[in-house]
């Protein structure tokens, strides 16, 4: 717990989603905050005699939820939006490997900046990058994104991404953008070592995540979850996305996706899955006995037509489940708060229709899913006594929530709310929707003329 003498925040007079194991919300309650944890919270005006009060904030007309945690994307996608729009996911990346096997260390630095900013302004506290692209000579790309995300003031987890499939072995990237064996497991430990933070309250930690069994060697995919075990770090990949990769899978392996993780180490509680869209049922049982997580990504699934995640049966089965953007590339919005309504209504269209997923089964997803999936849901995700205070406050009495009785309801079904105040770690980095320690207008001007930077190298071959 916070220590006596820690400055403390009273946020009063709001609606509040704790997110914990009972669901508990009181529709006007206090939380105070405590330096980085979250000192009290519940119903009514907060605790009197409160020694130490920095700040106090009126929170009328406001719902309180724990900040949300985005468990998959890739930030260096954000200079290359708009791009191979009708294509499913295999043309998609036959299209766009050979212009992100271009970008540098200025490139990806400008594009994770562009991602976290619009990540953080919506409601992110926490985020995760997969960044598995490393150019020969494109310099300390690891180091920038980190660096990024330092500035913008979010949680932040690197999951130190690598190839060593290129086209000459039968995978899909160029061979210049792949590494080898030995050279991607040295830079991924490399990593680990310097960046990763184990303890409680870290802003920093790196897991290790070779990209996919289509761009990755069973040895790179064997030994990467070694590394990670030895090093006590999570690992993270690309699973069951789509029938090509099923079909990838058998033709190469001789088995589906997940009994080939099975055979390489890659189910385990310290693991999770991007996607995850093409799940049998005993795949989804082998994800529930071993505890292996799932990042949900439900609008990049939809752009590039690659299926609806079997997502309630994942929940009924015990399957930790949050969400993740996904790459801009896929998913140009680059917000996560409108994953919430999305994944509630792309899982209606599924076999459970109405009975898939309500609106508070869909903020447990972004928010205590993502913890748990990250494994750090003893830390964030739920507005408890003692957890780190990363608080998000939505503004739900404006035109576009105001006759919404219900705020949760509101705020997973209405339009995308207002962030009036977000706080990570007890430190306010969104204020009345804008970034406090970034400058967005200037982030804006530099992803533009990264964007068009990358577009006239990868013109000229």
């Amino acid at each position: 717990m916070a220590p006596p003498a820690a400055q403390r925040i009273v946020i009063e007079n709001c609606a509040i989603a704790t997110v914990d194991a009972d669901d508990t919300e009181y529709a006007s309650g206090h939380l105070v905050l405590a330096g980085n944890r979250i000192e009290s919270v519940g119903a009514g005006k907060a605790p009197e005699g409160l020694e130490n009060v920095a700040r106090r904030i009126d929170a009328s007309g406001h719902l309180a939820t724990p900040g949300l945690v985005n468990t998959h994307h890739h930030f260096y996608q954000w200079i290359t939006r708009g791009l191979a729009t009708d294509h499913n996911l295999f043309d998609w990346l036959v299209a766009l490997y050979p212009v992100w096997a271009r970008i540098d260390e200025r490139m990806t630095y400008a594009a994770a900046q562009g991602s976290l900013a619009m990540m953080a302004r919506g409601g992110v506290t926490t985020a995760m990058d997969h960044h598995y692209v490393f150019p020969r000579g494109c310099g300390d790309l690891s180091g920038a994104i980190i660096r990024a995300a330092a500035e913008t003031g979010v949680r932040f987890t690197l999951a130190r991404g690598s190839m060593d499939r290129g086209e000459k072995d039968g995978g899909l990237p160029p061979d210049f953008a792949v590494e080898t064996l030995e050279g991607a497991l040295a830079a991924t430990e490399e990593t680990v070592r310097e960046h990763h933070d184990a303890s409680f309250d870290a802003m920093t930690q790196v897991a290790v995540a070779p990209c996919s069994p289509f761009s990755v060697s069973t040895e790179l995919m064997r030994q990467g979850a070694e590394l990670a075990r030895r090093l006590g770090v999570r690992l993270h990949t690309h699973g069951s996305e789509t029938v090509e990769e099923e079909k990838f899978c058998h033709e190469l392996f001789g088995m589906g996706p997940t009994d080939y993780f099975d055979s390489t180490g890659w189910l385990g509680e310290d693991v999770w899955m991007a996607h995850c869209v093409h799940m049998t049922d005993s795949d989804i049982a082998a994800f529930a006995r071993t505890r292996t997580g799932v990042a949900h990504c439900p609008s990049s699934n939809a752009r590039l037509a690659a299926g609806i995640a079997r997502v309630p049966d994942l929940l009924a089965a015990g399957v930790p489940v949050g969400l993740g953007v996904d790459g801009t590339a896929s998913n140009e919005s680059g917000e996560l708060h409108t994953e919430l309504r999305n994944a509630l209504l792309i899982n209606r269209l599924g076999a459970h229709r109405e009975a898939a997923l309500n609106a508070r089964q869909a903020l447990r997803l972004g928010t205590y899913g993502g913890a748990q999936v990250l494994g750090r849901a003893e830390q964030i995700g739920s507005l408890e006594p003692g957890k780190l205070a990363d608080v998000v406050l939505w503004k739900m009495d404006t035109l576009a929530h105001a006759s919404i009785a219900d705020p949760v309801t509101a705020l997973v079904l209405g339009a995308a709310a207002p962030v009036t105040a977000s706080f990570v770690n007890g430190r306010q980095i969104v204020d009345h929707g804008r970034l406090v320690a970034v400058d967005e207008d200037a982030i804006a001007r530099s992803t533009r003329e990264e964007a068009q930077r990358l577009a006239r190298i990868a013109a000229q071959g």
